[in-house]
């Protein structure tokens, strides 16, 4: 048999910090996570209810996944983000950034100040979920511009489809390709070609919202979702990003053949089934820009 003291220095000795937590909320007792590259100091949360040490959101989703614990009977395993500036009065040694944690909380089979408790365990996933993110970031990212994928596209636009079948939230598409591309590959070579689309990619970064989806579709074809936006809005900001296409592209010319930028406009419908009926029209648009000359934007 080992004692309570031996007990209690084996659970200090536990690499990640555990907790014993009320259902209302009290840490009631600290273990383990004496690494401060790691954690900051756990003990110092002891005495305190969660709503005393964090924002009143941030403790109500803890408190309430104690409590999904408690009634379920049943382990429950959650990621969070928090760091040590995140909680009130929280000072001492412990990395200053976020730190992304899997808590695993046990329900316990005994009271304490006549409330049912938990163990939470909290683990940190910091590098788990970083390379989670570039993993997720590759597989949603174009190799070549670093704009998105046609995999992240089609994602998008079928969330804002369903944003605005339920909530008539308004999304427009616009849908544009390079004119002239064969020409400067066959007079330039690819590596001229694949410098065009750069181009074209660095001036969707630099003029397009932060919440709007560009995407190279495939080859020189470019699709932007813009949401929250109606269809004359998307026009004139085809207008405006047509503008800033016709001024950069001027360098890449061959003979009298310059690149240019053909556009189509749309936006969701509601006769549209789905989002693939909005982007077949962008794609009717786009080419009627093309049959009616080139470098020119067309709206559906």
């Amino acid at each position: 048999m080992i004692s309570f003291e031996q007990t209690v220095s084996v659970l200090d000795a536990l690499p990640d910090p555990a907790f014993l937590i009320s259902r209302s909320g009290q840490y009631l007792a600290a273990f383990g996570g004496k690494d401060c590259r790691y954690y900051p100091d756990a003990k110092q949360l002891v005495g305190h209810n969660i709503s005393e040490l964090v924002d009143t959101a941030t403790a109500q989703w803890a408190i309430e996944q104690v409590n999904l614990a408690l009634d379920s009977q049943k382990l429950l395993i959650v990621e969070y983000e928090i760091g040590k500036s995140d909680f009130k009065g929280l000072s001492g040694a412990g990395p200053d950034e976020s730190i992304w944690f899997e808590g695993r909380i046990q329900p316990l089979g005994f009271k304490a100040n006549d409330e049912s408790v938990v163990l939470w365990v909290a683990s940190n996933i910091s590098q788990r979920h970083a390379l989670e993110v570039k993993l997720r970031e590759m597989s949603d990212t174009d190799q070549l511009t670093g704009l998105y994928n046609r995999r992240k596209l089609e994602n998008e636009l079928e969330r804002h489809f369903e944003l605005f079948r339920r909530h008539a939230v308004p999304t427009s598409v616009l849908m544009f390709d390079l004119d002239n591309l064969k020409i400067i590959n066959d007079a330039l070579g690819h590596f001229a070609g694949d410098e065009l689309i750069l181009a074209v990619a660095d001036l969707c970064k630099s003029e397009l919202r932060t919440n709007d989806v560009a995407c190279r579709f495939g080859g020189d074809e470019f699709v932007v979702a813009l949401p929250n936006i109606e269809r004359e809005e998307a026009v004139r900001l085809a207008e405006r990003l047509h503008g800033c296409f016709e001024r950069s592209l001027r360098r890449f010319a061959v003979d009298q053949v310059t690149a240019t930028v053909s556009m189509g406009v749309t936006a969701m419908l509601p006769a549209d089934a789905s989002y693939l009926d909005t982007l077949s029209r962008a794609d009717i648009a786009l080419y009627a820009a093309k049959n009616e000359g080139k470098n020119r934007i067309s709206a559906l």
